[in-house]
């Protein structure tokens, strides 16, 4: 990582384990190998190995999470504005690390990857990967390759916030701190529909071919549609009316027609559809929701309270005000379960009118409450691990 006009490069890196015969046993009992993990470190590890930082990504995210590749590159990572040198998530004092999950199709096996039995793209012949198995696979990549044996803290919005409430589950003794943003400990039936929704979009796409297309030539049309879908879920009324009201695109009155958009709001969710197919894979967007609709605590372990039985992490929840995707009472269920399991939780619900996605944009609040519930944990974590050195 080297600093440059403000920001810094990055290089995407790749690891590969689960060589056959050792494939990893995934939870659908199908085995899976081998496993490329596409993944982006920043800073550096401290000597004590106190101060790694691991970030899960949403739905659409990937490993590139701040920084830039080149100093040309159009745009940085995708949370940039929280991470970095002097950001709320700190790289001259934290180990960052945020790799692609499986499934996904920014590096890290998924079902556009080739098949080593066939020599062609998995397709729909892929397994069904869950939120458990893309955090097993995490935790390889950190132990097993890193050498990373504890994390200060795992934090992760949206989908991410499923995998950090399934790492602090898993890996109750590795996982110091964990913050879930805007998240869940399962899906709720109006999300599931949606997600539906978008599924068949892709499936009605007449290039589409039953997931068997050219990887070169994705299906555009059906992958587009379910990007304006899960767009609009992403917003809020309030936040759609102030940015683009009734506004009318490039015309004085309305056409009367079916041609160019009359309001700017179908231009704006046409441009994030065509974008959205530049970068994604429709089959990664059918396997992803699909294991976002499966994630579900209080079903995989009897129920949520027992699901927090073992959890030993000091946690941050927050959700917003504005997000009617995933509501303020999901993130109190998964409050009320840690409390009475023990646990240390702080809880906020950061006011603003913007929508779910809150946590990707500006947010002085936000940045403020992770930097500081962020520095707090290394402070206590490092003040009682001097204390028990004295003692000895």
């Amino acid at each position: 990582m080297t600093g440059t006009q403000g920001r810094f490069l990055v290089e995407t890196k790749s690891w590969r384990f689960a060589e056959p015969p050792d494939e990893l046993e995934l939870r659908c009992g199908a085995r899976l190998g081998p496993i490329d993990v596409a993944y982006e470190t920043y800073g550096q590890l401290a000597p004590e190995g106190d101060n790694a930082v691991l970030i899960c990504h949403a739905l659409s995210g990937d490993a590139h999470v701040a920084g830039k590749h080149s100093p040309d590159e159009a745009k940085p990572g995708w949370w940039d504005i929280m991470v970095g040198p002097g950001k709320p998530i700190d790289t001259d004092q934290y180990f960052v690390i945020c790799s692609n999950i499986i499934g996904g199709c920014r590096g890290s096996t998924g079902p556009s990857s080739i098949n080593p039995d066939t020599g062609r793209p998995y397709g729909l012949d892929f397994p069904m990967v869950t939120v458990r198995d893309m955090v097993r696979v995490q935790h390889a990549l950190v132990s097993e390759h890193l050498g990373v044996h504890k994390l200060l803290c795992v934090i992760g919005g949206s989908f991410g916030g499923m995998q950090v409430l399934q790492w602090a589950i898993d890996y109750p003794d590795m996982v110091q701190a964990a913050v879930c943003i805007a998240s869940s400990a399962r899906l709720n039936t109006q999300a599931i529909a949606f997600d539906e929704v978008g599924r068949q979009a892709i499936y009605s796409d007449p290039d589409w071919n039953g997931g068997s297309y050219a990887t070169e030539h994705p299906p555009p049309r059906g992958l587009a549609v379910a990007r304006m879908v899960g767009h609009i879920t992403y917003l809020s009324d309030r936040s759609m009316h102030e940015k683009f009201g009734r506004r009318l695109q490039d015309r004085s009155s309305v056409g009367y027609d079916f041609g160019p958009p009359d309001f700017q709001v179908e231009s704006y969710l046409r441009h994030q559809g065509d974008a959205f197919v530049q970068r994604f894979d429709p089959n990664s967007y059918l396997y992803l929701t699909k294991a976002m609709d499966y994630f579900d605590l209080a079903s995989d372990y009897g129920s949520l309270l027992e699901a927090f039985r073992g959890v030993r992490s000091n946690f941050l929840v927050l959700s917003f005000s504005g997000d009617w995707l995933f509501p303020t009472y999901q993130s109190q269920e998964i409050v009320r379960a840690l409390h009475a399991n023990g646990a240390t939780v702080s809880f906020c619900e950061v006011e603003s009118g913007y929508g779910h996605d809150v946590f990707l944009i500006e947010h002085q609040a936000l940045h403020r409450l992770i930097g500081d519930f962020l520095a707090n944990c290394q402070d206590r974590i490092r003040r009682e691990e001097a204390s028990a050195r004295t003692e000895r």
